[in-house]
């Protein structure tokens, strides 16, 4: 039996932008145990949790099925009393209207520790991602926050709707869709002018975030002519009329794009990450896996060669995953860097530079250009005859480099050290999103991910003829073009934000 329980704590994950959430509630999330978490958290924050972690979803939704408060608590409780630290993650603020306060009286009776971390609420931070300031010196000195699941009209209304109408403030309602047709009612009948400016704010602070303005009488019919659905805040007020001149979020290269990243799930955040700061809506559909060799005959290679490092004068690296691979080998070897000490290295790009650099040591060669082709150039004059090189691949590499190297003189060794695999659960998640006909662009990292991506719609390319395809360097888009595909976007420089930039680049041209 557990002699002493876990602590609670009730962390606020901020409005929506992973990148809101405080550093103390970071730091929590990347420690607990388990991680029970709302349903407007983003997801992309649960990629701090521990590997090891419990992450379930708790979250309610309006007239669906769903956990009840009451249920969210004994969780919360059960799992704190097994002696776990427990994050409870909750969107914007817990204090502000995410009924911690219910959470912490509950916590408080039950002999449970807890801890509360305040959060960026979405009262504040989604107005300011709209371009709207809450206050402002000569409009607004002062703003009220309101709940909109209050029914306005029952008779014993804790909120004084005669003093938000007539009052010269900021008016913010949270959860404000569904109750506006209530609350727009409310503050016309006591006194609200009509012309009064309002925003409604959808999905504030995520890629996907829209606004919508008009006036306290003609936002309601505005915002269902765009079909707004909850979460939705609304605001009112003059301050609304300053949007115009300070919108910043939704003004940046790539708002409003919803673009695919087909990269592997470990490595899909790097892209989608910058993707997001740019504006673009990245959704994530992995459509290669990097999975150990199967075969144990070429997995004893690579361990062999992994011994042998010592009889190579070069070793030379095309991907990031092949770095990765050699030096678990290295490892399960019990050896180290020193492995490497008199070998010269060789890295076809900035990435998989950066993948050997984390282990300490650092590529000799790096070509200005990154491709086969340019690595083989960026090496002649430095290869003698004679030299033995081991060149660590993928199992459907490329042989390119190698024909080149031995065209030099040198011996190769080609060891395969991983292979790619379409992950089978992209498959219907693929056909599904291109067949929305709401993807803006498609980008490509490696043949890999174009052929894997192809092979998961079945061969057919159909639902690829809309969105733009934007592809990392050459050979990614000569496989493209091969598969029947157009390729728009083909990035200068051959890395991930060499991509972006190109992507940003054909937007910009196609306005």
């Amino acid at each position: 039996m557990i002699a002493r329980p876990g602590t609670v704590y009730l962390v606020g994950a901020g409005p929506g932008d992973p990148g809101l959430i405080t550093v103390r509630g970071l730091e929590l999330l990347q420690h607990a145990d388990s991680v029970l978490y709302d349903r407007l958290v983003d997801e992309r924050l649960l990629r701090h949790a521990r590997p090891d972690a419990e992450v379930e979803y708790v979250g309610k939704w309006p007239r669906r099925e769903s956990n009840t408060q009451d249920e969210i608590i004994i969780y919360m409780i059960q799992r704190a009393r097994e002696g776990r630290s427990v994050v409870r993650l909750k969107g914007g603020d817990p204090f502000v209207f995410g009924r911690g306060g219910e959470e912490a009286m509950a916590l408080a009776e039950a002999g449970i520790p807890f801890e509360v971390v305040p959060g960026v609420t979405s009262a504040i931070a989604v107005p300011a991602y709209a371009g709207i300031p809450v206050t402002h010196r000569h409009v607004a000195a002062s703003f009220t926050v309101v709940s909109g699941s209050e029914d306005p009209s029952k008779e014993e209304s804790q909120i004084d709707w005669k003093a938000l109408a007539t009052g010269t403030g900021t008016l913010v309602v949270l959860m404000g869709w569904e109750s506006l047709p209530r609350v727009r009612e409310a503050l016309l009948a006591h006194g609200m002018s009509p012309d009064t400016p309002a925003a409604l704010i959808q999905w504030g602070t995520e890629p996907h975030q829209r606004t919508v303005e008009g006036t306290l009488a003609d936002i309601l019919e505005r915002g269902r002519q765009v079909g707004l659905e909850p979460p939705v805040v609304a605001v009112f007020g003059p301050v609304v009329g300053l949007r115009q001149h300070i919108r910043w979020f939704d003004n940046r290269p790539l708002s409003g794009k919803r673009i695919v990243v087909t990269r592997s799930r470990d490595q899909a955040s790097t892209l989608a990450d910058l993707l997001a700061r740019e504006g673009a809506d990245a959704v994530e559909l992995p459509t290669i896996q990097i999975a150990p060799l199967a075969d144990p005959d070429k997995s004893g290679l690579l361990r062999q060669a992994a011994r042998e490092l010592a009889s190579y004068q070069w070793v030379m690296f095309t991907s990031a995953n092949g770095a990765e691979a050699l030096w678990q080998a290295i490892l399960k070897e019990g050896l180290d860097a020193r492995a490497l000490g008199g070998v010269r290295l060789a890295a076809i790009g900035s990435a998989t530079a950066e993948a050997l650099e984390r282990h300490g040591v650092h590529p000799d060669v790096v070509p200005e250009e990154y491709v086969s082709e340019a690595l083989a150039e960026a090496l002649r004059g430095q290869i003698r005859p004679g030299d033995r090189i081991l060149l660590p691949r993928a199992e459907e590499g490329r042989p390119l480099l190698a024909e080149a190297l031995r065209s030099m003189g040198a011996e190769v060794t080609q060891v395969v050290a991983y292979r790619t695999l379409a992950p089978e659960e992209s498959r219907a998640k693929a056909s599904a999103l291109l067949a929305e006909g709401k993807i803006d662009a498609v980008t490509f990292t490696s043949s890999s991910t174009v052929r894997n991506l192809v092979k998961l719609l079945g061969g057919d390319v159909t639902l690829l003829r809309k969105p733009a395809i934007a592809c990392i360097g050459p050979v990614t888009a000569a496989t493209a073009r091969e598969l029947g595909l157009t390729v728009h976007v083909e990035a200068k420089v051959h890395t991930i934000p060499g991509l972006v930039e190109a992507l940003k680049g054909w937007f910009a041209a196609d306005k």
